[in-house]
């Protein structure tokens, strides 16, 4: 008669995770500024969408994003648990294994882009397509740990959505989104080069070749500067162009102004309190001039179709 010892069997691991830690893995405050450029996209598109497919587009694009996000944890679990910012993520906590985070994540992707593909149109689930691929594979596994150019080249998958709902909503492309775009990924760099300042010590310890650890804090002082003047040229640009109206072109200046003050006192300032205030105020401005800059071009949209006259 055999003994069983049942110490030895390995029982099947049961997940502990809850709806909460599935959320975090998609990187919420992300998602909300993915979803918000994405529907300043499929508003100012030319023509009529029907209000079902309008929903579903940007449905599959924050699912997209989401799925990103969910792929990018499920990747960097390692570098996550070494840096106080990402450390209480669900992977590092052990509340969602890495297994589970890759399912999740590519479910997500694939459900996200057949739906858009399907139900709106191929061009614009190709286009999402593209961006899950661009963020997870060139950004996160390519570029991230091997180059400071990280964020500059990965900040297009960030600037995609945009260009991703104006595909949904036309079927085809034009200049409009491309500056859309253009506005994005030139204000990616200057926007996580400021949070790379004040995290530096992070990014050292996971060993992450932000620039602030490659070419140091006064050479990435610089690069916001230069980037944050491109920046506000290329915001700019659209209003004497003719493609975005007199508010959006006078709220563009008035934001750059500001943008602009607040990288020049980041190059200014460089040892102490007043280095690391600079920093976090113009990481916190960024995120402000984004939305507001945006926000901007949906009330034109808004204004225009209710009062066509004082237009």
């Amino acid at each position: 008669m055999s003994v069983i010892d049942h110490n030895a069997i390995e029982l099947p691991r049961i997940s502990e995770a809850s709806v909460a830690d599935y959320i975090a893995l998609l990187k919420p405050r992300v998602m909300s500024l993915v979803i918000f450029t994405a529907l300043v996209g499929l508003v100012i598109a030319p023509g009529h969408v029907h209000p079902v497919l309008a929903f579903t587009s940007i449905l599959c694009i924050a699912v997209g994003a989401g799925a990103s996000g969910a792929l990018n944890m499920w990747y960097e679990s390692d570098i996550d648990a070494l840096m106080s910012r990402t450390v209480n993520r669900p992977i590092p906590r052990g509340r969602v294994s890495r297994p589970e985070a890759l399912a999740f994540g590519l479910i997500l992707a694939f459900f996200s882009v057949m739906t858009l593909g399907v139900l709106v149109n191929w061009l614009a689930g190709g286009l999402l397509a593209f961006t899950i691929f661009f963020y997870v594979v060139i950004y996160t596994i390519a570029l991230k740990r091997w180059t400071a150019q990280n964020i500059v080249i990965g900040g297009a998958a960030g600037a995609l959505p945009p260009v991703v709902a104006w595909a949904a909503a036309t079927g085809s492309l034009s200049v409009e989104p491309l500056l859309l775009f253009l506005i994005i990924f030139f204000w990616t760099p200057p926007h996580f080069w400021a949070l790379a300042l004040f995290r530096n010590d992070d990014y050292a310890r996971a060993g992450v070749p932000m620039l602030p650890v490659v070419a140091g804090p006064d050479a990435t002082r610089l690069q916001i500067l230069l980037y944050t003047v491109v920046l506000v040229a290329v915001a700019v640009a659209p209003w004497p162009l003719g493609y975005f109206g007199a508010v959006y072109g006078l709220m563009s200046l008035a934001l750059g102004a500001g943008m602009f003050a607040l990288a020049v006192n980041v190059y200014r300032h460089r040892t102490g309190s007043q280095a690391l205030r600079a920093t976090r105020k113009l990481f916190a401005f960024s995120i402000v001039y984004l939305f507001v800059l945006f926000a901007t071009l949906l009330l034109e949209v808004v204004v225009h179709a209710v009062a066509p006259s004082i237009w």
